[in-house]
């Protein structure tokens, strides 16, 4: 009988295209996941894959092996792991996370997490960016405006409110804004899109649902939300920032909040997975970790730029 191993090589091989796109969802390295595969091909007698230096597409036997098994792989490997004595979630946990966000809220549940789960071993990428999971081999992610395409699914943590914020020096001896447009009349904190290269744009709401866009004049440029709550403290002017990124300082007092029945709404924080059917212990584990994290700590209701 054909090893899971060899068989699970194959089929993430298939799905990344490649042998190291496998090899980072599995935790191996590229030459075992080759490895495993070209045990597979000799102990079946069929060639699986049309190699070369770029691309790796598979051949016709291939296509039918990887048809035969379909959703069969995930299952069978919960169904061992559910009867196993020491069944715990185990293997390496690979998440995608921004900077600031991460090691503000999401790194200090790793000490607790490791305690829970001794066997997953946390492979964290601190980045700001969308990130493929499957192509690039990723358990989870957490961020905001991922696109669910590619078999992705998303758990809602907390919605993404960005709200103007100043230094209480700043604005000493200033009238504060009444509205987004008096936004025109104060040095602007604005950011720049590391990805576009364009000035943000933030069109923002009241409770009662109008709509208004904050006019900033761009007195300092910048393309890191800490570096513009950094530059807020600073007293340089007034940012439009995430919640996330300006809690720490606005319940310390470094900043303070305008316009406080006014946000901008960007959607939800959420936590994308893959959506097989059965997950990876070690992925549930880690989502429902940071799930219960965020319903504990009332994260939810603290990132709300809309209650003011």
């Amino acid at each position: 009988m054909e090893s899971l191993e060899n068989l699970e090589a194959f089929v993430r091989s298939a799905e990344s295209g490649g042998f190291s796109a496998a090899a980072r969802r599995l935790g191996l390295t590229p030459a075992a996941v080759s490895r495993n595969v070209a045990v597979l091909e000799r102990n079946l007698g069929v060639r699986l894959f049309h190699r070369s230096t770029r691309h790796l597409a598979l051949t016709e036997a291939g296509e039918r092996l990887l048809q035969a098994i379909g959703s069969n792989l995930d299952s069978l490997r919960a169904a061992i792991a559910e009867v196993r004595p020491e069944g715990e979630p185990a293997g390496l946990l690979k998440v995608s996370l921004s900077l600031t966000f991460g090691t503000e809220f999401i790194l200090p549940l790793l000490p607790d997490f490791m305690r829970r789960y001794p066997r997953i071993a946390p492979d964290w990428h601190f980045e700001n960016r969308q990130v493929d999971l499957i192509a690039e081999g990723y358990d989870a992610a957490i961020g905001a405006g991922f696109e669910l395409s590619g078999g992705l699914m998303s758990r809602i943590l907390a919605p993404a409110h960005i709200v103007a914020v100043a230094s209480p020096a700043y604005m000493e001896g200033r009238t504060p804004p009444v509205d987004p447009s008096d936004l025109a009349g104060f040095d602007g904190i604005v950011m720049r899109s590391a990805r576009t290269g364009r000035l943000a744009q933030r069109i923002m709401r009241d409770a009662s649902g109008a709509e208004m866009t904050a006019t900033q004049r761009a007195t300092v440029i910048l393309d890191d939300p800490a570096a513009m709550c950094r530059a807020a403290a600073l007293g340089l002017g007034v940012a439009l920032v995430a919640v996330p990124d300006a809690l720490r300082d606005l319940e310390s007092g470094a900043l303070v909040r305008l316009l406080p029945r006014w946000y901008a709404d960007l959607g939800s924080i959420s936590l994308y997975y893959g959506s097989k059917a059965m997950l990876p212990g070690k992925t549930r584990a880690f989502i429902d970790h940071v799930a219960e994290a965020f319903q504990r700590e009332r994260l939810a209701h603290r990132f709300a730029g809309s209650l003011g």
